[in-house]
């Protein structure tokens, strides 16, 4: 390898190639370093030049090579190092099946990583509906909610709070609790009873891969207009919503079905 410093001597030559031998010869004079090209086209810019669409595929593939080097650092798999044993520059021909084998593995990673990330997917929602079914149990049968059934069915609430007492269940992150709380006792006006209970194990993220605390949660109100608002509060606190059935009995069979499932 040789050196480019100012206080090199340097000779200003010019080279004749042919077309056919061009590739090579480059190949080899930049191996060596100690030749500095000039730019006899400085008034063309990068993408009228010749050579632009060259460059444009090995920046794709550089982008493959990065992206299965990710996929590969992210499954612990140990890559081996080649630092020390450099290879040539290839061949045009060895290019084009280089750019050919990185766009098939490209292809085969991407589709077995969305396959993984919808397995993970389906597993996180089986497990939150799990968790949501095993925590609103006891909130059914607390006195606080039987208390609220009553009230809805004798009368007392007018206007558009009369009618069947709804619910709806789902999964919160455990930091989103209290605001989610809070906001909903302001588009409710505090007509609306608001039960949860922390996930003890962590779930995991299926696209990021982090482990987060989440709460599931049981929303009590009175009347349709109460649900949609709930149900856009919801969406803004990025909570997951399941189906919980309001019969005892038909939530045993549900979770029995999920545990099943899981197993």
């Amino acid at each position: 390898m040789g050196s480019m410093f100012r206080s090199e001597k340097m000779t200003l030559c010019q080279i004749f190639l042919a077309p056919e031998a061009a590739y090579n010869n480059m190949a080899d004079l930049g191996e060596l370093g100690c030749v500095q090209f000039r730019d006899l086209n400085h008034d063309v810019t990068n993408y009228q030049r010749k050579f632009v669409n060259e460059v444009r595929r090995c920046d794709e593939m550089e982008r493959q090579i990065r992206y299965i080097t990710r996929e590969l650092e992210m499954e612990d798999i140990k890559l081996k190092d080649v630092y020390d044993d450099i290879p040539g520059a290839p061949n045009p021909r060895e290019v084009s099946e280089l750019e050919a084998q990185l766009e098939k593995a490209e292809c085969e990673i991407r589709e077995m990583s969305e396959n993984n990330v919808n397995l993970k997917s389906n597993l996180l929602e089986l497990t939150e509906l799990c968790k949501v079914l095993e925590k609103t149990q006891t909130f059914f049968t607390e006195q606080t909610v039987i208390d609220m059934e009553e009230h809805a069915n004798s009368g007392t609430f007018t206007g558009e709070q009369r009618g069947h007492l709804g619910f709806i269940a789902g999964v919160l992150s455990r930091q989103r609790v209290y605001a989610f709380e809070r906001m909903l006792w302001r588009i409710s006006r505090g007509n609306m009873l608001v039960k949860h209970a922390d996930i003890e194990e962590p779930l995991q993220d299926p696209r990021t891969g982090i482990m987060t605390y989440r709460t599931a949660f049981v929303v009590f109100y009175q009347g349709e207009q109460l649900n949609a608002r709930i149900r856009k509060v919801c969406t803004g606190f990025h909570a997951s919503l399941y189906p919980c059935p309001n019969v005892h009995h038909e939530r045993d069979d549900m979770l029995r079905g999920v545990r099943t499932r899981l197993e």
